[in-house]
Order: C-alpha cells, then structure tokens, then sequence
C-alpha cells in the first residue's frame, strides 16, 4: 500500500475511533476530509514532502498546522502519536469491526454498550440470536444489510484473477465507449498492466459533460452499491464484489492521467526521479517546465519528452525498462496476431467438451494455422485419460479431419503425466507418433520436490514441452516444490520448450520466469489448456504474460506456420 492510501486509511481510523469514543464531530470531519484528500492526490505525498517540506504540507486543502504535522510526522516514523493514542482507547476487535464498511462507528457503539459486543465472532453471535435486531433503531432490514456488508468485505479482501475479470472490465468498457459525450476511454491501473490479479479497477474517459457521465455510470445495472458521486468521479461496487472508479479528464491531461494511473508505483517514482534531474514535473495533468505546461495529451509525449521511447504498459514494473528506453533497447513485445495456433488444448475425448470437427472449425474460424490437441492420458482416470487404443482411434479421427479440410489444422498430441518416477504415462513408441507431446505433473504428496520427476522427463527424446510448470492454481493451491532454475536450466541442454499455460487459474509458467527462460535461450509454447471452445479466447492471457515477461516474437513457438512449426518440432526429437 503506498503512502497516500495507508494516511487515507488511518485518518478514517482515527475518525471512526473517535466517533465511537463520541468525540468532537469538527474534529472527525476533519479527519475524514483529509482521508478523501490523500485518496485522490495525484502526486505521491512522501515525494511531495521531500520537495516541499511542511510548509507545502499545510498549503494542502483540507490539511493546515496540525494535520500537515501529523503527516510529517508519519513520513518519519510510520505512525502519528494522535494515532496511537486513540486507537489504543478502543478494543482491538471493535477496530477491526471499523474496518467494515457499512455498518458505521455508531452501530457498533450501540451493539457494544447494550450487549456487549467486541468483535466479529460477537456481532455474528447477535446477528443469528436475533438480539442485534431488537435494539431500538435497528430492526431486521438494517441487520441484513449488517450482515450483507460483513460478506461484502471479506468477498472484496481477495484481488481478483485476471482472467475472471477480463470479460466484465472489457464490457464496461465498451459500454461507457458508446456514452454520448465520451471522446475515450481507457483501462488504468495493475488491469492495464495485465497483472495476474487485479484489486480495484480505474477508468479513465474524455468527456466535457463530466456530471452526465458519472451520472449514467453509477446507475448501470450492476452496481450494487455507489461509494461515490461528483462531477468528475464515480466510485462503485460492482455485483457486490468489484470496485470500479471513473475518472472525467480533459483531453489536454488524458495521456498523463493515463500513464499516472497506470502505473505501477515504482515505475512512476523512478520516472518522476528522471523527470526532476532533467528539469521536468510530471503529474496526472501533465508534464511541466518551469511552471508551462510542454506534454500530456498523448501517453507517448510523457516519455518522448524525457527522450525515452514509448513502454508499454506490461513492462512497467521498473525491472529495468526506463533504463532500456533511454537506450533505446526496449524488446519489440509479442502480440496477439503474432499468434498462429494453440498448442494445449483439450477435447470431448478426454475431459474437454468440443468434438475434434469443432475443434477445427473453430481453428479456422479464428484463423488459426493449427491446434494441438492434447488429451490426458492413461493414469487421469478422474480426466478420462485415453487409454492408448483410444489415443489410436483419436488420431485416426484427426486424420480424416486434417483430409477433409485439406490441411493439417488438428496436431495430434496429448499431455502426457509425468509418473512418480519420471517416466511417462505412454511408452516411447507411442510418443513417437504424435505431433506434439506435453509432459505434466498432475498429483504429487504434500512434501514432494517434484524436480527429479521433471528433470527425468526433459530428458525423454520424444517431449517437446513441459506443461503447467509449477501446478499453481491462483488464489486456490499453491505451487508443488519444484526448483524452476535446474528445470530451465535442463530444458535448455535438452533442447525443450516450457509452457505458459494461459488459463485463467493458472498463468503459468508467470511472467518472471518467462523472463528467465528468455534470458536463458528457451523458446516458450502458449496453451489454452481449453477444456470448451468458449476458453480458447484465453490465448490473449498468454500474450499478456508473455509481454510482461520481456517476450518477442521469436520467443514463442505458437508464432510460427504449421510448416516451420512442424520442422522443428521434429528436429527437437
């Protein structure tokens, strides 16, 4: 959490405690009035003071002697004494109770003097005995709605993968595209930079009738709930689980809001750093020099301006891509056309629900070159893994469809598990008659180093590729242990491929360590891992991940034609 949300958040600390204290109401919106301050400045406020000072503090809105002391005095130690001495009056499980929005200071002061509440294990208690409903003032609406906002909050403490959000966010989009006065519209923040996993999520849009826009916004039909409303931002649940903020900018700030609010910390306090030695200002509205105004309509001008060429957003990360735009040594990033075919995906032969015809068909439909398709094999009895006479009958079908089209646009593979000890689950002369073969672990005991087992697949002559690397499934299991350098390291003497499987749960091999294999020399494969037609869009995932990763077109085997893929597939053997 950077520093102007982690103020924000303490000053609503300190007024809620003060509330429930039943304290001076001046000073409590006092506090909450500083609090909506530091959310939405747009500058970082350590960095602010180390350039301004105090007096540049208490020149703030809102702010004056004593709250800009309390600032300085956080920036130094991490707290405030103000801080400390009143949250230490009030019990540690009622401020975790604060925490809550939606239920208010006032509420649980109420349920804390009449019955003794102290925290959520209490209120829950109250809420099923049916004693909270009793205090007067509250009643049955009001304690659902309690208990609707203590699910809220623990739904909204999780981030959100990115694959489950994609949809949702790329149609609010499109709809706030068609308002009437909007001129564009652009994604921000960790979602823009294709995170696996996204929290909050900002928009930003061009509009001169910024009330008539933030108006339609919070009324759409999803919004469970509106947290704010002004001329130039709306603030929202979504489906009471997603935050959406919208921000009206002007057109001459747009680029410079758009690269603000994308991001990441770390990229725009670097960049900052870079703009100050060179004379320049950057903030959301623009670049400065000497108090005029020089950047800021178009995102380009905000680097080109510092003499950087233009990052794209997955790369700001400040993993060295400033350094790398000022030499003008910036990787030319994959992209989704680059993309000729799908290598891991599953059919109604195994676990997957397409035929092998719609296979194809869809293939062509987004004109794909090829599809691997790569069903489980004989151990995945709970995936209904092919037994190897299946397999057979399998790849009779793919030739037939292959014929019927004219072209080879179905490859016969199947992922096949790599057993306890590293052999696989089909013999080697069934291997040798498919196209492409993935070789995956899919169960391991709870303490399992599972690199032996890998190690000893790379070393198989007839595996292209490693599937799933680290059998993560985001937010829901945790990787298997398993040493990813030795693995990279061996795939890279053996000559093999790794996989980023670019389903939404899994997103792996991550962004980090496709850095690394590229580093290393290692050509990457991107799999779907389909298991329905309605998942093959999922190969966009894997072109994010790949560009977070630094990849390039020549990095990935999926770039290339059937016939140049065919070649080294073959020469891998």
């Amino acid at each position: 959490m950077d520093h102007n949300k982690r103020l924000a958040r303490m000053f609503d600390t300190l007024a809620d405690a003060l509330e429930f204290l039943d304290e001076n109401p001046f000073k409590i919106r006092a506090y909450r009035k500083v609090a909506r301050f530091l959310e939405n400045f747009p500058e970082d406020i350590e960095e602010y003071y180390k350039e301004h000072g105090y007096e540049g503090l208490k020149s703030l809105p809102g702010v004056g002697e004593k709250i800009a002391g309390k600032i300085e005095e956080y920036l130094k130690r991490g707290t405030f004494k103000k801080y400390e001495e009143v949250t230490s009056k009030v019990p540690e499980g009622i401020l975790k109770l604060l925490e809550i929005p939606g239920i208010g200071p006032k509420t649980i002061k109420h349920a804390y003097d009449e019955l003794g509440v102290k925290n959520l294990d209490d209120l829950k208690r109250v809420i099923e005995d049916g004693s909270l409903a009793k205090l007067k003032g509250m009643g049955p609406k009001k304690v659902e709605n309690i208990k609707k906002s203590i699910e809220l909050y623990f739904k909204m403490q999780d981030r959100i993968p990115l694959g489950e959000i994609y949809p949702f966010v790329e149609n609010l989009k499109k709809w706030i595209s068609s308002f009437e006065h909007v001129k564009k519209v652009e994604v921000c923040g960790s979602y823009r930079r294709r995170k696996e996993t996204v929290g909050d999520i900002d928009i930003l849009c061009v509009s001169i009738h910024g009330h008539e826009v933030i108006d339609k916004f919070v009324h759409h039909p999803d919004v469970t709930r509106i947290l704010a409303q002004g001329e130039t931002k709306g603030s929202c649940i979504f489906n009471d689980r997603i935050q959406v903020d919208l921000r009206v900018v002007p057109e001459e700030s747009f680029g410079a809001a758009l690269q603000y609010f994308t991001g990441s910390k770390q990229h725009n306090v670097h960049l900052r750093t870079l703009a100050k030695q060179m004379g320049y200002k950057i903030s959301e509205y623009g670049v400065f020099k000497e108090g005029k105004k020089v950047a800021g309509e178009k995102e380009e001008d905000v680097y080109g301006i510092l003499g950087l060429d233009f990052i794209p957003p997955e790369l700001r990360e400040d993993r060295g891509e400033i350094e790398k735009a000022m030499q003008h040594e910036l990787p030319h990033l994959i992209e989704r056309k680059d993309i000729k075919g799908d290598l891991h995906v599953h059919s109604k032969y195994s676990d997957g629900t397409a035929t092998l015809e719609e296979l194809a068909k869809k293939a062509l439909e987004m004109n794909y070159e090829y599809i691997a398709v790569c069903d489980h094999s004989q151990s995945a009895k709970y995936a209904g893994g092919l037994t190897i006479e299946k397999l057979k009958e399998k790849n009779r079908e793919i030739e037939k469809i292959n014929e019927k089209y004219g072209k080879q646009i179905l490859l016969k593979g199947a992922e096949v598990d790599i057993l306890q000890d590293g052999s696989l689950d089909y013999p080697d002369e069934v291997l040798r008659e498919l196209d492409f073969v993935v070789a995956s672990v899919h169960t391991w005991s709870k303490y399992e180093d599972v690199t032996p087992r890998i190690l000893k697949a790379l070393q198989n002559p007839y595996v292209h590729a490693i599937g799933h690397p680290t059998g993560r499934l985001i937010g829901k299991r945790e990787p298997y242990r398993v040493d990813l350098e030795r693995v990279l390291e061996t795939a890279r003497k053996e000559r093999k491929f790794i996989e980023i499987n670019s389903h939404y749960e899994r997103l792996d091999l991550n962004d980090i360590w496709s850095k690394r294999a590229k580093e290393l020399g290692i050509k990457l494969t991107i799999g779907t891992d389909a298991h329905q037609l309605g998942q093959l869009w999922m190969m966009d995932l894997g072109v994010y991940v790949s560009r977070r990763g630094w990849l390039e077109k020549d990095d990935v085997l999926n770039t290339l034609s059937l016939n140049e893929l065919l070649k080294i597939l073959k020469q891998r053997r």
